[in-house]
């Protein structure tokens, strides 16, 4: 009985290493173009895309592609990830450099379809709303005293989508030299005006 079943477990073991070893490679290829489609579309035309660069703020790496135009960078695709109602809500956040928001992308999304997972449409309101979304205003929903609607029953997820793209956007103001801080009851970010002296 145990020759049998050490059997049976290296058969299926063997199967399994062959499938992965097979989907492998056409996975790994589909993911990447998910990611090159996602950059290309919160980025403006006629950039180049850099190679891809990191960054740790406020203890969490964030992955970025910086734009170059005419040898200057000036945007960056920042990859952003937060906690929405059903698990990790993954963008891509095109941030130009005076911290406007150009457009944004889902990588992942595992929210309530119907509800929550609206946010993955690209043509709705709650989508369109980022795109040109200037550092006048603020990224958190009008429940909290921000600037962005929210999808009707799915405030957890609105609130999740705002925070990634404000933590994009932060990212991008970091790495411009500005300082910010978050908001600890909200998590939304706001720049830090640092007096000389202190």
């Amino acid at each position: 009985m145990v020759l049998c079943l050490t059997g049976v477990c290296l058969v299926c073991a063997a199967i399994l290493g062959g499938i992965y070893a097979l989907t492998f490679e056409p996975i790994r290829k589909a993911n990447e173009n998910i990611l090159k489609a996602s950059i290309g579309a919160v980025l403006p035309e006629g950039v180049e895309i850099s190679e891809p660069q990191t960054h740790e703020w406020e203890g969490v790496s964030y992955e970025y592609y910086p734009a170059v135009k005419d040898g200057n960078e000036v945007a960056y695709a920042v990859k952003s990830t937060t906690v929405g109602f059903g698990g990790p809500l993954s963008l891509m956040v095109g941030v130009l450099k005076d911290g406007t928001v150009f457009n944004t992308s889902v990588l992942a999304c595992t929210e309530t379809p119907g509800l929550g997972a609206k946010c993955q449409e690209s043509g709705s309101h709650f989508r369109t709303q980022f795109q040109g979304f200037g550092p006048d205003k603020k990224l958190k929903v009008t429940k909290d005293g921000g600037d962005v609607d929210a999808i009707t029953a799915s405030t957890i997820t609105s609130r999740a989508y705002a925070l990634a793209v404000s933590n994009a956007v932060a990212v991008v103001k970091y790495l411009g030299g500005e300082d910010v801080s978050v908001d600890s009851a909200t998590g939304a970010s706001s720049p830090v005006v640092i007096k000389e002296g202190e």
